[in-house]
């Protein structure tokens, strides 16, 4: 019998193989349809804090959508990670150029030096970012349980959204306890809120 691990192990690979379908340029096109559906929705448009991620791998680009957050007037909250592994900081940035800095891992993050901390129970709408998805909201990450932990301290208020192409919702992904849904996901064909 296959365990959890080979099954996301399968579910990342599948992922992989349909994202890799697709060219640049359908996949920009695609980035910019669940662009459009963000900034359309209701929750995101009333909401002034917002948390988002930097993509670090199959993730959907956020460098536009935090671009036009700042447009929107919204406060943009990064997650910087700790150096203890269950530690994170939300800082808030204002400028892409000037606030964010490669980590030691090689992944952007935000310049504690030039940001301000922001409390967790300050944000509105928190963008989740994952590698494949369900209709459940089951989440993929692929960040070792990061994302998972920040997820399950967030008030219940906050709403958890994830962002991603058509491609990367599956019909089951492979969940534990510790893994943490989201409320709705966003892809470039529809919004499915989590049953």
């Amino acid at each position: 019998m296959e365990d959890s691990g080979d099954k996301k192990i399968g579910t990342v690979k599948l992922v992989k193989e349909a994202m890799a379908a697709l060219s640049q340029e359908e996949l920009e096109t695609k980035r910019k349809q669940v662009e459009e559906r963000l900034f359309e929705f209701a929750n995101f448009m009333e909401a002034k804090i917002v948390l988002i991620y930097f993509k670090t791998g199959l993730e959907l680009d956020t460098r536009h959508i935090i671009e036009r957050s700042f447009q929107k007037n919204k406060i943009v909250v990064l997650a910087l990670p700790g150096a203890e592994k269950h530690k994170f900081t939300l800082l808030k940035i204002t400028n892409l150029d000037d606030d964010v800095t490669e980590g030691p891992d090689g992944n952007m993050e935000p310049d504690p030096a030039r940001c301000k901390s922001v409390p967790l129970d300050r944000i509105d709408i928190a963008i989740i970012p994952g590698v494949a998805f369900d209709e459940k909201g089951g989440r993929l990450g692929s960040d070792d349980g990061y994302y998972d932990r920040l997820v399950s301290r967030l008030p219940l208020t906050t709403r958890k959204i994830a962002l991603a192409y058509e491609a990367q919702v599956v019909p089951q992904i492979p969940m534990d306890s510790r893994n943490k849904h989201v409320d709705i996901i966003i892809t470039d064909s529809r919004i499915i809120y989590k049953i």
